[in-house]
């Protein structure tokens, strides 16, 4: 039996990338993990990866209230609570402080920011004693790279937020963490190469990571899962980077 059996798991922006990643490994643990996105098609397909009896897709955008509310409406039907939250779903672009638009900051604060809030305590009701949340910030979100600033801006709101939330959730022995991934092999990152002035290609990411190589969503689903279970039971407000070294060497 895995570490996760007959627990009950939210990932958000479950339907590629380090969502899904983690959602595979959760699920492959016992856990049965409601994955939520945008687009229909993806979602089917990650299920079926998953195994179906391991998933339960929920189309939605988690910047919609509403849409959190059937998410969690689907989770409150099965009657187990909550056990993990991983608020993954993200938005991001470039864009330099001349060019950001107030359509660019609405996009990127109301998806990380805003859709994370919500996303947290509107499963509060849900969230079992000993539940685990845990929130995506980013590398990006302390080495100001030119042009990604409202990105980062938002990453730091999430890193702060995780340690507000652990301080007022303790109490209910409820621990929340954060991670900070560097670049990984995403379909993201290939979307968020192609918003720049000119391509940039996997060779000049990997050129400023220490290791020499951009990550795998498996490694950051890897601490995912630990962050999740009893194993990291005395880490609390943490933020555990995943990145090759990039923000420590």
């Amino acid at each position: 039996m895995g570490q996760f059996e007959g627990k009950t798991a939210v990932v958000t922006g479950g339907s590629t990338g380090i969502g899904l990643a983690t959602a595979i490994r959760l699920a492959a643990e016992g856990a049965h993990v409601f994955i939520t996105g945008r687009r229909k098609a993806a979602l089917d397909a990650a299920v079926e990866t998953i195994g179906p009896a391991g998933a339960t897709a929920v189309v939605g955008d988690i910047s919609d209230l509403t849409d959190l509310d059937r998410l969690y409406d689907a989770v409150r039907a099965r009657g187990r609570g909550l056990d993990v939250v991983f608020a993954n779903a993200a938005s991001a672009s470039f864009a330099t402080l001349e060019q950001t638009t107030e359509q660019h900051f609405d996009q990127t604060f109301g998806v990380n920011v805003r859709g994370t809030l919500f996303t947290v305590q509107k499963a509060l009701p849900l969230l079992n004693d000993g539940a685990s949340v845990i929130l995506n910030s980013s590398v990006r979100a302390g080495d100001g790279v030119a042009a990604f600033g409202t990105y980062a801006a938002s990453k730091a709101a999430i890193r702060s937020y995780a340690r507000t939330w652990a301080n007022e959730l303790k109490d209910r022995n409820i621990r929340v963490n954060a991670i900070s991934p560097g670049t990984i092999d995403t379909p993201g990152l290939d979307a968020v190469a192609d918003t720049g002035d000119a391509p940039v290609t996997t060779s000049q990411f990997a050129a400023g990571v220490p290791l020499g190589r951009i990550g795998h969503p498996d490694e950051v689903a890897n601490v995912v899962a630990f962050l999740a279970s009893e194993q990291s039971s005395f880490i609390l407000g943490a933020n555990l980077y995943i990145d090759g070294g990039e923000a420590q060497l």
